[in-house]
């Protein structure tokens, strides 16, 4: 038997240079709904009932309306051209290099930061077994076992999603099941209240008030966060151009399903006057059966739920890395990939600034108010994220026709929407100003693109020298 030349074994044994296609459909479609549907969903959506009444539900309609045609812009400019990984490659092709600079590390940084809030949230939901347990070693165990999982193969990524997103859709169809068997059926509660649909009009639709309805955009956006990571996997996915349309096109049906419905038939169970904004409505729901165990069960679920997030998070921002370094906009070793085709440094690099920021979040004075800051300004870098895909799509339109007209999954009303949406996002922007709560984050945001501003001139001042 001859040896093979060294040059082949070489060859063999070096890292790849590009990114595996090993997202199978299974995985791209469950990813497609893990994103859908928010931890906020879970935890969140008593306090919104509680700000907006019934009207919640239009809330949750329209974010999800305007989001569903940022998603179908998405997928026409991902599927124009197979060689963008992400929007920052569209968005650097289309708008320009600085478009590209600030739309990944923005988005390095919404995840960054909004895994900062879902390992806080972790880190609370183990404590609700364990509650004598220092915080630190659920921190550690959950960064460290994703980091671990993500690090083997885009695979077991795949994987973790798959099962995560099952257990919430089993969560929320099993309160669908649940809510219209105790509606059938006639449930009162103990306190004699019966169920009925009546509860979602009885007291007017805006009982709150507009001051209530706009009130509600600002949790409702944060439950959403996540949506848009399906267009980051399909760089990643086996036949992109089949399973990127299937996705986004169950998107609306997922919305209506998962936020409209589930929230209805909530509201029917339990009045929403009577809905307390302090527990999840999903465990109020489940021990209304006379389930001993139901806070068990929805905090296991609303645990994977945080899990899923921060396990998005971590890919996302690897790849985003990888991108960036390859454009030079990021130092070269995040454009280097493992021989699994992982990029590791990059999900090195953004674990450790997790646990630093995870654990600078559960060392401040008030962690519930760090909590609160950290899922405000990741809203508000998504809005400009999402915004930054419609910019990108009315780019590709004026740059592109022909591009367009031979989609294959074109934006419906394309322009139009795009202009519609833009202006959706504004709309929230004001009505987050109108809020105390929020307003905070509305000002310190800024600083991150000003930093942002300083280190893009300075690495183009570099590269004009070096030149």
């Amino acid at each position: 038997m001859t040896d093979r030349p060294s040059s082949a074994v070489d060859a063999d044994q070096a890292p790849p240079q590009e990114l595996k296609r090993t997202l199978t459909n299974r995985h791209i479609q469950l990813i497609s709904i893990g994103g859908a549907i928010g931890t906020g969903l879970f935890m969140g959506s008593g306090k919104t009932i509680s700000l907006a009444g019934p009207s919640i539900l239009l809330v949750y309609a329209i974010i999800g309306t305007i989001l569903f045609f940022v998603m179908r812009a998405l997928g026409e400019l991902l599927l124009s051209n197979l060689e963008y990984n992400s929007f920052s490659d569209f968005a650097a092709d289309l708008l320009g290099p600085w478009a590209g600079f600030f739309t990944g590390w923005t988005y390095w940084f919404c995840w960054v930061v909004t895994g900062m809030a879902d390992v806080v949230a972790i880190t609370n939901y183990i404590h609700f077994w364990m509650p004598g347990l220092p915080s630190i070693i659920p921190v550690l165990g959950s960064i460290g076992l994703l980091l671990g999982l993500n690090i083997i193969a885009v695979r077991m990524f795949g994987e973790l999603e798959f099962w995560f997103a099952l257990i919430k859709i089993v969560a929320i169809v099993a309160l669908v099941v649940v809510g219209i068997g105790m509606l059938g059926f006639g449930f009162t509660a103990t306190d004699g209240t019966p169920a009925s649909v009546a509860y979602l009009w009885e007291r007017g639709v805006f009982p709150k008030g507009i001051s209530g309805f706009l009130a509600g955009f600002q949790i409702a956006v944060f439950a959403f966060v996540g949506i848009e990571l399906v267009g980051t996997a399909a760089a990643e996915a086996k036949d992109p151009e089949t399973v990127l349309p299937k996705a986004i096109n169950a998107i609306p049906i997922r919305i209506i399903m998962f936020y409209v419905c589930a929230l209805a038939i909530i509201m029917s169970i339990t009045p929403w006057w009577n809905i307390n904004p302090d527990v999840s409505p999903f465990v109020n729901l489940f021990s209304m059966l006379g389930l001993p165990a139901a806070a068990s069960i929805i905090n296991f679920v609303v645990l994977t739920s945080a899990a899923s997030s921060a396990n998005g998070g971590i890919f996302s921002t690897s790849r985003m890395l990888y991108g960036l370094a390859d454009k030079g906009d990021a130092p070269r070793a995040f454009g280097r990939l493992s021989r699994v085709a992982i990029p590791a440094n990059g999900l090195l690099f953004s674990c450790a600034c997790l646990l630093l920021g995870s654990i600078a979040c559960l060392l401040s004075s008030s962690a519930m108010k760090a909590f609160t800051l950290a899922t405000t300004i990741s809203s508000l870098l998504f809005i400009f994220i999402w915004s930054i895909i419609l910019c990108s799509y009315l780019a590709y339109r004026h740059k592109h026709p022909d591009r367009h007209a031979r989609s294959i999954y074109r934006m419906p009303m394309g322009v139009v929407m795009s202009v519609v949406c833009l202006i959706g996002f504004a709309a929230i922007i004001v009505m987050l100003w109108l809020q105390p709560d929020t307003r905070q984050a509305l000002l310190i945001t800024p600083g991150w693109f000003v930093l942002l501003g300083i280190s893009y001139l300075v690495i183009r001042l570099r590269r004009r020298s070096a030149a």
